[in-house]
C-alpha cells in the first residue's frame, strides 16, 4: 500500500499560546520558563530565536543574549487545553491520528486522501483551521512514513508545507546528516562521526553487521533509518499498547510543607489525573502519591481500595489516606499522583444517591470543559490555588 503519513508540528507552540492569549506579546521576543529561580527555557519565541536564544537555557543566558526579552511563567493547564482542540480538529480528517507530543502528531491519511480531494489539499485546510480557529502556525511534512513525514516538517519553519513522493525517498534522504534523523542524538552523532559517517547515505552504505557489532540491536535500524524506511504504524491513543498508569506530578517554585497548601496541590493533582482517565474511558484500584525532598530524596507509596474509580474527589480521599501515612521530615519540592490497577470502560452503578449525584456532577463538569476548555470549571477550592508550579 502507498502510504501517506502527515507530521503535524505545532510552531513555538507554547510561546506562540502565550502570544495568541496576550496581544500584547505578539511580535516580540518572549521565553517560556518555570516560577523558579531553577527554571530554565522551555521554549521561545521565533523572534527570540533571531538573537540566538534557546530551549533549555536558563533566563540568565537568555537575558543576556536579548536583553528586552520578556519571560512569560508557563500554564499547563492552557497549553493541555489548545492541544486538546488541535486533536479535535486533526481527527475531523482521520480517526488514526497519533500525539506524538503535546505540539505534535502524527495521521494515516492514505485512506482519507479521497475524500478531501488530495494529500495537499488536507494540510493546507490544516493549517488554514489551526491559524484561523486557534491562531498558531503549524509545519506540516507529508511522505510515505512517519520517519520521512517528521524530517520533512522539520525542514521548513515556521508555516511551512514539504511533501516527499514516494519514488523521491532516496534523493530525499541521502543527502541528509544523520543528526536530522529523529532518535539520533547528539552522542550517537558523534559516535557515528568518528566513523566517517555524516549522511544519511554514508550510513545506508555501511555493513549492517558492523552497525549491529557496534550500536548492538539498534545497528540495524539505523541502517533501515538511513534508507528511509519505516513500517511503524500511526497508533491511535485508543489502540495503544495497554496503559499502565495515569499520573501527574508537580515540582514547585519554593518547597512547600504547610498542611492546606499540600492539600491543595494533592487535590489539583488529582483533578488532572480524573480528567485524563474519564477522557480514555480508564478506572483504577490503585492510587500511588509520589514525594520528592529539596535535597531530592524521591520514594513513592501507594495504596489499593476494593473499587474502580475515576471521579477527582475518589481519587484525593485516597492520596490523603496514603498522605497521614507519611512523616513529612523536610520541605516537599516535588509531589506526584497517579491511577493504576486499570480497567477501561469499567462503570459500578451505585445504590446511593449521593454517589449517582457526584458522579452525575463530574459528568456535567466534563462536558462543559470539553464544550469551552480544559478547568473552565473547577473546585472553588482550586481558584485561589497557591501558584508556583515550575
Amino acid at each position: 500500500m502507498n502510504r501517506r503519513i502527515i507530521h503535524i508540528d505545532i510552531n513555538a507552540f507554547f510561546a506562540s499560546v502565550e502570544q495568541v492569549c496576550n496581544p500584547n506579546l505578539r511580535g516580540k521576543p518572549i521565553a517560556v520558563i518555570g516560577s523558579s529561580e531553577r527554571t530554565v527555557v522551555t521554549t521561545c519565541s521565533y523572534e527570540a530565536r533571531a538573537y540566538g536564544v534557546k530551549t533549555g537555557m536558563t533566563k540568565y543566558e537568555a537575558k543576556k543574549l536579548c536583553p528586552e526579552i520578556i519571560l512569560v511563567v508557563g500554564d499547563n493547564r492552557k497549553y493541555t487545553d489548545t492541544s486538546s482542540r488541535i486533536i479535535k480538529i486533526l481527527k475531523e480528517y482521520t480517526p488514526e491520528v497519533e500525539v506524538f507530543s503535546i505540539d505534535e502528531s502524527f495521521l494515516d491519511i492514505t485512506h482519507s486522501i479521497k475524500l478531501f480531494h488530495g494529500e495537499k489539499e488536507i494540510a493546507l485546510s490544516l493549517k488554514k483551521r489551526i491559524k484561523d480557529e486557534l491562531g498558531l502556525l503549524c509545519s506540516i511534512g507529508i511522505a510515505p512514513n512517519k520517519l520521512l513525514a517528521k524530517i520533512a516538517s522539520d525542514m521548513k519553519k515556521p508555516d511551512g508545507l514539504v511533501i516527499v513522493e514516494k519514488d523521491d525517498v532516496n534523493n530525499f534522504i541521502k543527502v541528509l546528516p544523520v543528526s536530522d534523523i529523529c532518535g539520533i542524538g547528539e552522542k550517537l552523532t558523534a559516535h557515528l562521526n568518528l566513523m566517517g559517517i555524516k549522511t544519511c547515505s554514508d550510513l545506508g552504505k555501511y555493513s549492517v553487521e558492523i552497525l549491529k557489532n557496534k550500536f548492538g540491536v539498534i545497528g540495524e535500524r539505523l541502517h533501515d533509518m538511513a534508507l528511509g524506511i519505516d513500517e511503524s504504524p500511526v497508533v491511535p491513543f485508543d489502540e495503544d499498547e495497554e496503559v499502565k498508569s495515569i499520573g501527574h506530578s508537580m515540582t514547585y517554585a519554593k518547597d512547600v510543607r504547610d498542611s492546606d497548601t499540600i492539600q491543595k496541590y494533592l487535590l489539583e493533582l488529582s483533578e488532572m489525573v480524573g480528567r485524563r482517565a474519564r477522557r480514555y474511558g480508564y478506572f483504577g484500584k490503585t492510587v500511588t502519591l509520589t514525594v520528592r525532598y529539596k535535597d531530592f530524596t524521591t520514594f513513592s507509596k501507594q495504596l489499593t481500595i476494593k473499587k474502580y474509580i475515576s471521579h477527582d474527589l475518589d481519587i484525593y480521599n485516597t492520596a490523603l489516606i496514603i498522605l497521614d501515612t507519611i512523616n513529612l521530615t523536610q520541605p516537599v519540592r516535588l509531589f506526584g499522583v497517579s491511577l493504576s490497577n486499570l480497567s477501561k470502560y469499567y462503570h459500578q452503578y451505585s445504590l446511593f444517591d449521593d454517589d449517582e449525584k457526584k458522579n452525575g456532577l463530574i459528568k456535567h463538569m466534563d462536558e462543559i470543559n470539553d464544550r469551552f476548555g480544559e478547568y473552565t470549571l473547577t473546585y472553588g477550592r482550586l481558584t485561589a490555588s497557591p501558584k508556583g508550579r515550575a
